[in-house]
């Protein structure tokens, strides 16, 4: 899918600078962010519902029957 994201001047330096850094193209290092992001965003939610559902155990269990 294309999309196209707006920066302002300061983001779309701040991409080019890290971008360079690392040898890679503006798009190659956004995509590898958000691919970075989402993933520690999966991480964080798993974890929050793994220590709920173990918090919780008693009142899920009742809630099933």
């Amino acid at each position: 899918m294309a999309m196209t994201l707006r920066l302002t001047e300061d983001e779309t330096e701040a991409l080019r600078a890290a971008a360079e850094a690392e040898g890679v193209s503006m798009q190659d290092y956004a995509r590898a962010a958000i691919r970075a992001r989402t993933q520690e965003w999966a991480a964080q939610r798993d974890d929050f519902l793994r220590g709920f559902a173990a918090q919780n155990k008693g009142l899920l269990d009742r809630l099933s029957q």
